[in-house]
């Protein structure tokens, strides 16, 4: 399918070439932006055809262009992305987002202001093993977490505006701060300079949690050898993801633990396991997850919001690191006041993130990592799993689970005690919750009260699922589905009343009764017909 949107690259150096390469394989790449004259000879060699531009002042006033991605120095990120997002486009920035948490939250404000996506770079969030590593904490592989370990370290990418623990660390702050789903409460920053005064080449960062955990953070570009390396503790067991092996070899499970023998510990070891993963770089993974936040205007997983939560972080070390490591209270994460309502009962763990505007009633959880759009209404025992989307707008009636992998885009309507499933075919006595398959609802689709969804299917643009129906496959857009299996029995205008529309192979064309919008219809396929929106 060829790509609707405009994309262009500000910033041809060495990480933007590389977004270069994957937005041009994913045919998304129209312009490249740079400055520099010995750039843009290397973007035309490489990339002939796509348009070259030096000013950034002419990508600003391209109406053209809908959404642009920045891959300029981190001293640049704030200034390119505030005049993007004014001029109306979608931006995708590398890490970090700003330099101040000021700034961030400033460019949080402006996107939500105009409407726009912000996505952040925090690539880590896209790697498989990282991925992987999530699942295994969240489905308690590792039992209660005690420490986190991270290793990021190499000889050279010396840079002279930031140094090494904002060049490095917002990816381990950022993996720690999804990973545990809390801030820390207090952090400490050590750090030496030997190139260029007053920027720091070697850091070590300890960030205490208020759950117990303690995270030791190690950065250095001034180290005899590559080590991207990550440890992560528990009670039942550890895990250690090291990118500079092989995919097959990347993330590793010790089911190591601790007896007590004659009330003396005793480490009792196991034989490391390793964690099938599938083989995808983690960049193409980012730049398509940008485009399909382009296209289905969700969230995206590493949004602004993200990008303040790292910067608060960071800010801390550096006044940590300022006072010659002494312990700095961290800030909480919050950063702008709480704008939703949740009753005294409903349970939002650290790390969620809620729209403004979202009605959360009695007994409900919304786990660590959720991401709930504006405007929603969550209502009586309802659960939200820590890797659920929920767009703006969204109603959950009484006692529906919105499990991993589910996605709901803006307008969705779930009906009481209607059914998410997460496993094709689940087992008690068998774990295969590394098998969850996604599921999405999209825009405007309606689901009736006890209907059951089975994973790893679409719900199509407005769809209406019957009460009690069992969907087992895709649904089209519009469709009205009955039975169980459920099948298509018609079709549904957006404002919800049945179209006089047959379900065979012929063509038509209706008018709504209710509303007077036109549909085609062409076999399994309904759209509003031209000028019909």
């Amino acid at each position: 399918m060829p790509n609707q949107h405009r994309i262009a690259l500000i910033g041809y150096g060495a990480w933007g070439q590389n977004i270069a390469r994957n937005l041009a394989r994913l045919d998304s790449l129209d312009l490249i932006c740079d400055w520099k004259p010995d750039a843009l000879d290397e973007a035309r060699r490489r990339h002939p055809g796509v348009e070259l531009q030096p000013s950034i002042d002419a990508v600003v006033a391209d109406q053209r262009l809908t959404a642009c991605a920045i891959a300029t120095s981190p001293a640049s990120h704030h200034d390119i992305a505030r005049r993007l997002l004014e001029a109306g486009k979608d931006v995708f920035v590398e890490k970090p987002l700003a330099l101040t948490t000021a700034d961030g939250q400033s460019l949080v404000d402006t996107a939500r202001q105009r409407g726009r996506v912000l996505m952040v770079g925090h690539l880590l969030e896209y790697h498989p093993a990282v991925e992987r590593l999530g699942e295994l904490v969240r489905q308690g592989e590792l039992g209660h977490l005690q420490y986190v370990y991270s290793n990021r370290l190499n000889l050279g990418r010396i840079r002279i505006e930031e140094n090494a623990l904002w060049s490095f660390a917002p990816h381990d702050v950022h993996v720690l701060l999804r990973l545990l789903g809390e801030h820390p409460h207090e952090v400490a920053c050590h750090g030496s300079t030997y190139l260029r005064q007053g920027v720091a080449d070697v850091t070590m960062t300890v960030l205490s949690f208020r759950s117990g955990v303690r995270a030791h953070v190690f950065v250095s570009w001034l180290h005899p050898y590559k080590e991207h390396k990550l440890v992560v503790g528990g009670d039942r067991g550890m895990a250690v993801f090291d990118d500079t092996l092989p995919f097959p070899e990347k993330l590793r499970l010790y089911r190591h633990r601790v007896d007590w023998i004659e009330r003396l510990p005793v480490a009792v070891r196991s034989e490391g396991e390793a964690i099938p993963l599938e083989a995808q770089e983690p960049l193409e993974m980012e730049c398509r997850h940008f485009l399909q936040c382009l296209t289905t205007r969700e969230r995206p997983r590493t949004d602004g919001e993200s990008g303040v939560a790292v910067l608060q972080v960071l800010e801390a070390c550096q006044a940590s690191l300022r006072q010659g490591g002494l312990p700095v209270s961290a800030p909480t994460g919050l950063t702008s006041p709480v704008d939703y309502m949740a009753h005294p009962t409903a349970t939002l763990d650290g790390g969620c993130e809620i729209g403004a505007g979202t009605r959360i009633w009695h007994y409900a959880h919304v786990m660590a990592g959720a991401r709930i759009g504006g405007q929603c209404s969550l209502g009586q025992n309802v659960f939200v799993g820590g890797d659920a989307v929920i767009g703006n707008r969204v109603k959950i009636q009484n006692n529906v689970s919105i499990y991993d992998g589910v996605v709901l885009e803006d307008d969705v309507f779930c009906g009481p005690s209607m059914v998410f499933t997460n496993v094709v075919n689940p087992r008690s006595h068998l774990s295969r919750r590394h098998e969850v398959r996604r599921t999405l609802v999209s825009n405007g689709a309606t689901i009736g009260a006890n209907a059951t969804i089975v994973c790893g299917h679409t719900i199509g643009r407005h769809a209406f699922i019957g009460a009690g129906a069992v969907v087992t496959a895709d649904v089209p857009d519009h469709a009205l589905m009955l039975g169980v299996p459920a099948r298509v029995a018609g079709w549904v205008c957006r404002c919800g009343v049945r179209l006089p529309m047959g379900v065979d192979e012929l063509e038509e064309e209706q008018a709504c009764p209710a509303c007077g919008i036109r549909y085609v219809r062409a076999g399994h396929v309904v759209r509003a017909a031209a000028g019909g929106q």
